[in-house]
Formats: structure tokens, C-alpha cells, sequence
């Protein structure tokens, strides 16, 4: 059984609080490896050295540490096939979606190269008679970013690259669920010229993650989770005087307009909504088709598509269409969803209740579900699944449609497949979710912009990536100036001769 570590000082390191986790394989049920949590002690002692290290750090040149990050991009790419790997063995993903992953968060530290542009500050001269005012943006110091299982590589990137660029040190708990990513990310970081101590890969539990919150060292905070989570991390954060953003579940909509070309968003649904198991926080999971006969003609598409899907472990090739989910528990919950919207009378059109992979009976499969005539007081639309099933729900007109989506406490992303740009301009202007796609089913912006949703599915100010996470890991400082005038009276002005 192999033993995992945490990163500390810039090389593995065992843990020493005696308690592990079991990490499994997701496609066969058994344990693979055990990763240790760490104790209040390990994570107050891996603040410190962090702490440490910073000063230095926050003082170079940002285009020095901008060089970093230019060689984190070429090592990733060296080791993609490797970590791509070592992501579906942890997690369960097919190998183009793993890569997906990785190239997701490489896209941010690419952004990060420019971090000497984002961190310029502002210049008034003669504002006041002989006085300047300038603006510095400056690290905030220890940073803590807390990832969720479903991007091990994507989500940690976000966070801890543009913290880094803008001179911080930090302190990533990753999910105990596929730790290894992670992990090999903080020794490519060292590789790329990052001074030991700076990225701290702190493994761990509810203890580890209450000592970075509580802990005076750590100025902010960065979350990616469900939503009572984010609420619990946000306000203990907070409390304790950090800077937080915090992001939270979703139920994300897709409405299909009668003018809409239905292949292309039943193609889009497919994808969406069943791509990565639906372990995705952008994922589609709930359709709105527009009028009874859009709905109908929707139903009859999606049928034979999702009966189509090859569920399997990663291990089967790149045409494996999804894999497992995380754990036993995931899977249970999903299916106890599944259940209850049976229960509560939707019409489950496609049912993979009895789904069972041969030779792989033990592991965490889910078939692929789709429900019709769901209603929005069931469980199975108010609640993020975060599984392999679609629900349709059926809309009588747009401004049905739309207030489904408006009305839902979650709002992280939606999308409209349409012909018609006026309804798109409208849907696009009026929606209040934070990420929209117009015959887009993922709006995930590019790293240049920033993601982030609203209502329930985001607590805090400023977004990930872009430049918002510049502004979240510096702190502006304003600084205004006057120098006695005459001094210069009786210099020489003689220029000095070349060394």
C-alpha cells in the first residue's frame, strides 16, 4: 500500500499525525494508497515556514517570478501524459478529460507570465503643488487555497498561480480524495525555479483546514466546494479578519428556443450534462425546452445519444465517453437522488438504475439518466446531483423559461441555444447568473477573463482568474509625496563618464 506525503519546504514529506485517508480506485472499488492528514501542529508549522520564506519572495522582481511561472508552463507540458495518468487513476476520469483539466489550469499560469502588467500601479504627478501620489499593489503575504476533488490539477492552477505571481506564499489543502496531482504540481513548481517553502501542499481534514482559518499568518482564503461549505469557510474566514472567496454548488440551466437547431443542443446537453460523470460545477443538469413540441422533439433526440455512451474506466481508450465517479458515498447519494425523483413522479425516460460494468462490479459506475416532466419541487431539481443525470424541464414560453433559471438559488452558469439574436441580447442582459453561453453549453470563460458565479454559488467580491485574482492577492497601497524644493540649487548637472 503506497503511502502518500505532504509537500513541505520543497520536498515530499511523511506525515506524522498517525491519521490517514484511504485514496481509491474509483473504476475497481479498492483502495490504492493512503494520504496522511495532518495534524493542527504539521499545518501551524507548515504556515510558519511559508511565512518565512515570503518576504523574500514578494520583494523580487515580478518579471523574475513571471519567469517561474514560464517554466512551470514548459514542464507541464513535458509531463502531461504523466499527469494525466495520475489524475484518472485518482479520480476516475477518461484520459482527454484529465488533459482537459491540466491544459484548464496550464491556460492560467500562461496568463500569469504577464503578472509585471497586472501588478503596475497608478502615477498622479503635480496633484497638489510639488506632490505625487503612485499606487503599489503588494502580496498579501500567506495565502490558504482549499480544492475540491473534481479538478485536482485545473482548481489548485487557478489559485495558486496567480497568488504566486503576485509574490505571495501559499498553503493548498487539496481533496484527500486524489491528492497525487497535486502534489507532483508543487515538485514541478520547485523544479521551475520556485525557492522551497512558498507552495505548501498541507493534506488533511476538517482539523487542518480550521488551523488555516483560524491561523493570524493567513491573510486570505480561496474555497472551491459545495455551497454550505463555502457559506461555513467564508464566515469563519472572514470573521477572523481574511480576505475570502468562497464558490458553491449550481444547478445550471440550458434553454432550448423552438428556433434553435435541436441536434446541435442535444449534442451540447450530452456533453454537458454527462461529460465527466456531471462532476462538474459548470455542468448542464437541468434542459428547458421552449413549448411542447421543442420538448418532445428534444426527448426524441437525447433517447438514442445517451443510450449510446460507453461508461468504463479510463484504462479502455480515449473513446470511453465517461468513468466513475469519486467514491462509494457519491455514488450512493446519486442514486438515492435518482430514487427520489422516481418517487416524487418524474418520468424517468432513460433509467440506468441496474447499471453494471462486467469485471469492474465493485466500482463506482453510474449510467447515464434522463428524466422528462420534472418539476421544480422536486428534490432532483433543487438539488445539485453532481451525477450523470439530466433533468428537462418543460417550458410553456421564454419568460417561463427564464425565470426558472432567475428564480433558482444557485447561479453559476446557464446558456440558451437559439437562432434568434434578439432573444439572446435579452437572455444574455436580464439573466442574473455570473457565467452565460449563447449557443455555448459550458460557458467557461478563458483565463483572461474571470469565472465565477452568483447568488448562492459564489461568497466574496472578486472572481477566480483574470484579472480579478491579481486584485484578490495584492493589497493597494497609496502612497503621496512632496520633496523641499531648492535642493537641487548648486548641483552639477555634468554628465559622469561610462565605467
Amino acid at each position: 500500500m503506497q503511502e502518500l506525503t505532504h509537500f513541505l519546504n520543497g520536498q515530499q514529506t511523511k506525515g506524522t499525525s498517525g491519521r490517514f485517508a484511504d485514496v481509491f480506485n474509483p473504476a475497481t472499488g479498492e483502495v490504492q494508497s493512503q494520504c496522511p492528514m495532518a495534524s493542527v501542529d504539521e499545518t501551524t508549522k507548515a504556515i510558519e515556514d511559508a511565512a518565512a520564506a515570503q518576504p523574500a519572495w514578494g520583494l523580487l522582481n515580478p518579471q523574475k517570478r513571471a519567469r517561474v511561472m514560464m517554466a512551470m508552463v514548459g514542464l507541464m507540458n513535458r509531463d502531461m501524459d504523466k499527469l494525466a495518468e495520475a489524475l484518472s487513476r485518482e479520480h476516475g476520469k477518461t484520459i482527454p478529460d484529465a488533459k482537459g483539466d491540466l491544459q484548464r489550469g496550464l491556460e492560467v499560469i500562461e496568463y500569469c507570465i504577464g503578472a509585471p502588467q497586472m501588478l503596475k500601479g497608478e502615477y498622479t504627478d503635480n496633484a497638489g503643488p510639488a506632490i505625487d501620489i503612485y499606487s503599489m499593489k503588494q502580496p498579501l503575504g500567506v495565502v490558504a487555497s482549499i480544492m475540491p476533488f473534481n479538478f485536482p490539477a485545473m482548481m489548485p492552477l487557478w489559485h495558486v498561480g496567480p497568488a504566486l505571481a503576485c509574490g505571495n506564499a501559499v498553503v493548498l489543502k487539496p481533496s484527500e480524495r486524489d491528492p497525487s496531482v497535486p502534489l507532483m504540481l508543487a515538485e514541478l513548481f520547485v523544479e521551475a525555479g520556485l525557492p522551497a517553502g512558498l507552495f505548501q501542499v498541507v493534506n488533511g481534514d476538517k482539523e487542518a483546514v480550521d488551523t488555516l482559518l483560524d491561523s493570524e499568518i493567513i491573510q486570505g482564503v480561496s474555497f472551491v466546494g459545495s455551497t454550505p461549505i463555502a457559506q461555513y469557510i467564508y464566515s469563519r474566514a472572514t470573521a477572523n479578519g481574511k480576505r475570502a472567496q468562497c464558490f458553491g454548488g449550481a444547478k445550471n440551466h440550458l434553454i432550448i428556443m423552438p428556433d434553435a437547431d435541436l441536434d446541435q443542443a442535444a449534442d451540447a446537453l450530452i456533453g454537458a450534462g454527462f461529460g465527466a460523470a456531471g462532476e462538474r460545477c459548470m455542468a448542464i443538469s437541468v434542459a428547458v425546452p421552449v413549448g411542447e413540441e421543442t420538448a418532445d422533439k428534444l426527448i426524441e433526440k437525447l433517447v438514442p445519444r445517451i443510450e449510446k455512451l460507453r461508461v468504463a474506466p479510463y484504462t479502455d481508450g480515449d473513446d470511453v465517453d465517461y468513468g466513475p465517479v469519486v467514491t462509494r458515498e457519491a455514488k450512493e447519494r446519486i442514486m438515492g437522488l435518482i430514487q427520489t425523483g422516481v418517487d416524487q413522479g418524474a418520468e424517468l425516460v432513460v433509467d440506468n438504475r441496474d447499471f453494471s460494468l462486467q469485471g469492474y462490479e465493485n466500482g463506482f459506475f453510474v449510467g447515464p439518466h434522463l428524466f422528462d416532466h420534472v418539476t421544480t419541487d422536486m428534490d432532483i431539481y433543487k438539488t445539485e446531483i453532481f451525477g450523470p443525470v439530466l433533468s428537462c424541464v418543460r417550458a410553456g414560453s421564454y419568460e417561463e423559461a427564464i425565470g426558472l433559471a432567475m428564480d433558482h438559488e444557485y447561479g453559476n452558469g446557464t446558456a440558451i441555444y437559439t437562432r434568434d439574436g434578439d432573444t439572446a441580447r435579452d437572455f444574455a442582459s436580464r439573466i442574473n447568473i455570473g457565467m452565460v453561453g449563447i449557443n455555448v453549453p459550458i460557458p467557461v470563460p478563458l483565463a483572461y477573463h474571470t469565472f465565477g458565479g452568483w447568488k448562492k454559488s459564489m461568497f466574496g467580491d472578486l472572481n477566480q482568474h483574470g484579472p480579478d485574482s491579481f486584485k484578490f492577492y495584492t493589497r493597494t497601497k497609496t502612497v503621496t509625496a512632496r520633496w523641499p524644493s531648492g535642493i537641487k540649487e548648486g548641483g552639477e548637472f555634468n554628465f559622469k563618464a561610462m565605467d
